[in-house]
Formats: C-alpha cells, structure tokens, sequence
C-alpha cells in the first residue's frame, strides 16, 4: 500500500545522456570501459542490462559514478519504501540501493566483497558504515580496519579502495549526490 511499485532499473536513457552531455561518441566511451559498442548501444537502448562490474566501467569512462547513473535512471519520488528483498545479486556481492531516484543523497549496500584493486573518489562527502564483519580501507596513505557498528567518514575528494575482510559483510555508504555542489574548494593539509 503506497509504496513505491518495484521495476527493474532501466539505466540506458541516463547512460546516453551523461555520454552525450560529455560529447562522447560510443565507440570513445567502448575505449575508455573496454566493452563493446554493440553491447554500449544495447544498454543505451534498452535491449541489454549491465551487470554491476560493466556498469561501473561504463559510469568510469563516462567520468561519474554506478551510484549516479542509476539516480538518473530512476523517477525521484518524496517517499519511498526500499524493500530489504529486491537486492541486486552477482556472485559473492550483493548490491541494493537503499534511495531510489535522483536525490541529494544516494545510500547503498554491499554485501560481500567485490574488486577491492577498484578505486573510488567521490566529488562530495561520504560516509562508510559497517552493519556486519569487517573491512579494510585504505585512504590517504593509510589503511583503517572497521568493525560491527563502526563507521568512516571520507571527505569529497578522497582516493579510497576498500576490501571486506570477513565473508558476509555488510557496509552501507552514503553520499552526498555528485550533482550537489556541497563542497567548496578548500586546501588539503
């Protein structure tokens, strides 16, 4: 009753927005992922979905991030009811978006490992929560182990990569939407 009716994510329209915005032909875009342009114009056109890892490819040559595209895939709503069964399964990582639409703030949830060589900086600030296990973070130089119930706080701006250390681990990140101006150029100390 009122909530919000579950359909599969359709991130093609937001795929060739942001490609064209940045002026990108899909054969410069199939460079920069290392997919194809058929499966690009596929995606582009609805007649394939991308599994997580070629998403991120796709949103790394596109210079924006998985958690953007598929913001600008979804219709914003003021309410909304995320259902803790509709997550996103690959194998050994489980993904689910906790805020659907284009918002100021994007929130997800990993479960499992996924490619911790995989580094992330994000233009706004984040925050990193550890809802079960343990992780393994690394940024600026050093590298921080978390716990059940612990959380990290990253500044925009931040180089991170992360790894779970423990199986079935659970981390929730939230950020600051990429299209938000909420950081001001401020020297790093």
């Amino acid at each position: 009753m009122g909530d919000h009716k579950e359909q599969p994510l359709r991130v093609g329209a937001a795929v060739r927005r942001r490609r064209r915005a940045l002026e990108l032909t899909l054969a410069v875009v199939a460079e920069r992922s290392g997919l194809s342009v058929p499966f690009l114009s596929q995606i582009e056109n609805e007649r394939a979905r991308p599994s997580r890892s070629s998403l991120e490819k796709v949103a790394d040559a596109l210079r924006t991030t998985a958690v953007e595209l598929l913001a600008a895939a979804d219709p914003a709503c003021s309410v909304d009811v995320v259902r803790a069964d509709c997550a996103e399964a690959e194998p050994q990582l489980r993904v689910r978006s906790l805020v659907r639409g284009h918002h100021q703030m994007h929130a997800q949830e990993f479960t499992g490992d996924h490619d911790a060589r995989r580094e992330f900086q994000y233009r706004n600030d984040q925050l990193m929560y550890v809802a079960d296990g343990a992780v393994e973070i690394e940024a600026e130089g050093r590298a921080y182990r978390l716990g059940r119930g612990d959380t990290l706080y990253l500044t925009g701006g931040v180089r991170h990569r992360w790894r779970a250390t423990v199986s079935d681990t659970r981390v929730v990140v939230v950020a600051v939407a990429e299209h938000i101006e909420a950081v001001q150029d401020r020297p790093r100390q």
